[in-house]
């Protein structure tokens, strides 16, 4: 008798959940983007809107490691010398302060800074992959593909800031590659509520072109249903 495959509850319907070849995508919970006095403050924004994810994709993130399922994170950045900067990327909108400008925690989106870190309520712990990207997507000029190979992973929980920046991009690649990613909404986040709330629903329109939208006491109750295999 074959077991059913478990469902996560979510729009468009229902999302097959094979916990043991799915990874949690943690995307870009950085200082600089998430905390007071970080550059994304520093622009005017307000940060408490990014801060509202943190608690879910901390009970992610121990549902994830206690079942001992891959976790990777990502950090947007750059290498000190700004060699993988592209022009326009720096200077697009005419910023008082830009890419690699010194900023409130350190030069900004450089790799090594303080600001590049991620928010220490969600420290990766050792032997969880970081992937450092010059981009919005994780899989541009980067080794996320390699690492979800490597460990025969075909569904992503993607969560993290900004929606429909980097989470966005994010989604739209992994879909382009052939794997299904769920977005819990709790825990992900944009400085705007109305960009958060258009970019979730582009992911789950037209039944799902993009993948599935949930939340993260679905997924948990998902999680602590379904037999894991590691």
């Amino acid at each position: 008798m074959e077991l059913a495959i478990p469902t996560i509850d979510a729009e468009p319907g229902p999302f097959p959940f094979t916990p043991s070849t799915c990874a949690l995508l943690v995307i870009d919970m950085q200082r600089d983007f998430v905390e007071p006095g970080g550059f994304g403050e520093s622009l005017g924004n307000d940060v408490s809107q990014l801060r509202r994810a943190i608690a879910p994709n901390r009970r992610l993130l121990a549902a994830w490691r206690s079942h001992g399922l891959l976790v990777v994170h990502t950090r947007e950045g750059h290498r000190p010398d700004l060699s993988d900067l592209p022009p326009a990327k720096r200077t697009r909108g005419n910023p008082a302060l830009a890419i690699g400008d010194q900023g409130p925690m350190g030069r900004i989106l450089v790799r090594g800074e303080p600001g590049h870190d991620i928010i220490t309520e969600l420290t990766p712990l050792p032997g969880e992959p970081i992937i450092d990207k010059p981009g919005k997507g994780a899989f541009y000029a980067t080794t996320l593909q390699t690492v979800l190979q490597a460990r025969g992973i075909t569904q992503l929980i993607v969560t993290g800031v900004t929606t429909e920046v980097c989470v966005h991009t994010t989604v739209r690649e992994a879909n382009d590659r052939g794997y299904d990613c769920l977005v819990p909404a709790d825990a992900t986040a944009s400085y705007f509520p109305e960009f958060h709330a258009a970019g979730l629903a582009m992911i789950k329109a037209q039944g799902g072109i993009f993948g599935w939208v949930s939340d993260t006491d679905r997924v948990l109750a998902a999680l602590a249903a379904s037999p894991v295999s590691t």
